[in-house]
């Protein structure tokens, strides 16, 4: 086989890898009131299917340079993609909700393995020139598979129950075991750590991750640091990851190897890569949530509205692939995050009123947008590096990116939850018998009442009271969501000051190599 057609194999292995793992991470979301119940279980309960997976992901990420090191690159990545496969089964045929919370942690461990494993294996299958082709491939699970998850989702729940949406990986990842089989070999440069295994540092970041990751994804349920259990968790996350940190420092073998972010581009891309995952993330959740609750969109036109997004993605990616080759990376920066303030912009002038396409062309052209971010950061970022680091870096890397998507979700949750109350502060006091166009709209409605419904005129203002109550509602939580696109705004525009710092074209002619 010739060296093209083994990179061809090795690029499809690993976006099938990516692709199952980025859609699992979202396509339970949709199917948790049917899990809910199946299993009986009450809202704080069946939540944990998603907590468990995520707190799992993030402790095993930045593990994945030492796993792939000490193991073998090619053991360690086809192992995870086999304990995840039996963990989907697991999680589908669970009879409990015990037994598919610790299935979920199973995923999670394993699924955080497996992107980082392919990005390295992916990087490494390119000359050093060629790698924004590379990502611009791997970016294709990375983006789309976290769009596609809910509609996914949604329609194999509606049609053939939630545990089919653990089932339909069972095909895939036998499929993707069989190619890494054959495809996928260890680098001859990769050595094993000499030395003892690094049990402090695999405890201080099971305890701050871990926590983090709880505070992140149940902070806004519990009201933040009003909850002792919030802040028990917080305080366990700062002194674990501080731990954690001083003993990569310290520790001559350290389980992660922070020496990464002295290479100024790779520093600078990881900022870049938390800004925009942190304002990507944030949109995606708020979008669906905002045509559900105010528009009264089903699911599936919910998800459906996210669809542009992602076929722009995809071609942004494509596109911006064979143009980082040619053209320096921070113009396609700077063209990436035009694109998203032009998109974020349009979304900050929505309102009750707003059309399906409108908010779709918001989200295609943010999509655009993130594909050209996606591109540009990672190679710029992966530029400089040496491959012996490649394993190391990428599981740094998908670190950030995912804490930058727990970030952004709660942020936004958090702001959501504030400015509705701040809204609702401004607006009530309008909605009283001094104002008289209050007045005069409710003696409107208290007239058109029942020549509509047909019912006797019993009641009509306090019918009418309740819809203009409800109105106002409505009104502070569009403003709500306005509010959120401005802050992201605010977010992209900081990211541009990072820009300068990155090397603007990858070295040509240096394939990856232990130096």
């Amino acid at each position: 086989m010739t060296r093209q057609a083994n990179t061809f194999m090795i690029t499809f292995t690993t976006m099938l890898a990516t692709m199952m793992q980025a859609v699992d991470t979202s396509v339970a979301n949709v199917a948790l009131p049917h899990m809910q119940g199946s299993f009986s279980a009450g809202v704080d309960e069946i939540t944990w299917v998603i907590t468990s997976y995520l707190v799992a992901n993030a402790v095993i990420v930045p593990m994945t340079g030492w796993l792939g090191n000490f193991y073998g690159r090619r053991r360690i990545f086809i192992l995870s993609l086999g304990v995840f496969t039996l963990a989907s089964l697991g999680t589908g045929s669970a009879p409990t909700l015990s037994l598919c919370i610790a299935m979920r942690v199973l995923q999670g461990i394993s699924g955080g393995i497996i992107v980082p494993m392919s990005q390295a294996v992916l990087l490494e299958a390119f000359p050093a020139e060629k790698r924004g082709k590379a990502l611009s491939y791997f970016g294709v699970g990375v983006v789309f598979g976290p769009i596609i998850g809910p509609i996914l989702g949604g329609w194999i729940t509606d049609q053939f129950g939630w545990r089919w949406i653990f089932y339909i990986n069972l095909p895939i990842g036998i499929l993707a075991i069989f190619l890494a089989l054959i495809f996928v070999f260890d680098p001859p440069y990769i050595k094993k750590p000499e030395g003892d295994v690094d049990y402090h540092s695999f405890l201080y970041i099971l305890f701050g991750l871990g926590s983090l990751e709880i505070v992140l994804s149940r902070g806004e349920r519990f009201d933040w640091f009003q909850s002792h259990f919030i802040q028990a968790f917080a305080v366990l996350a700062v002194v674990g990851l501080a731990l954690f940190i001083w003993r990569s420092i310290t520790y001559k073998n350290a389980l992660v190897d922070l020496s990464v972010l002295k290479n100024k581009e790779f520093g600078a891309g990881v900022f870049l890569c938390f800004f925009q995952y942190f304002v990507l993330y944030a949109t995606l959740v708020m979008l669906p949530l905002f045509v559900q609750n105010l528009l009264n969109y089903t699911a599936t036109s919910a998800g459906l509205i996210l669809a542009p997004g992602g076929a722009a993605a995809l071609m942004a990616m494509l596109v911006g692939g064979r143009l980082i080759e040619r053209v320096d990376a921070r113009w396609l920066l700077f063209f990436g995050v035009l694109t998203m303030l032009a998109s974020l912009k349009m979304l900050s002038n929505i309102d009750l009123d707003v059309t399906f396409s409108y908010i779709a062309s918001a989200r295609g052209l943010q999509g655009f947008g993130t594909g050209f971010l996606f591109i540009s950061v990672a190679a710029a970022a992966y530029s400089t590096l040496p491959a012996r680091q490649m394993s190391h870096a990428t599981g740094f890397y998908n670190l950030i990116r995912n804490e930058a998507s727990s970030v952004g979700v709660a942020t936004a949750s958090t702001l959501l939850a504030r400015r509705t109350q701040f809204h609702l502060t401004r607006l009530i006091p309008d909605v009283n018998p001094y104002n008289p166009r209050f007045r005069a709209l409710l003696t409107y409605l208290s007239r058109l009442l029942p020549v509509r419904s047909g019912f006797p005129r019993t009641g009509e203002r306090s019918l009418a009271m309740a819809m203009i109550s409800r109105q106002v509602e409505r009104q502070a939580r569009a403003m709500s969501y306005i509010d959120i696109f401005r802050f992201m705004s605010i977010v992209l525009i900081g990211f541009l000051l990072l820009i300068p710092i990155l090397r603007g074209k990858v070295r040509k002619g240096s394939a990856p190599s232990g130096e």
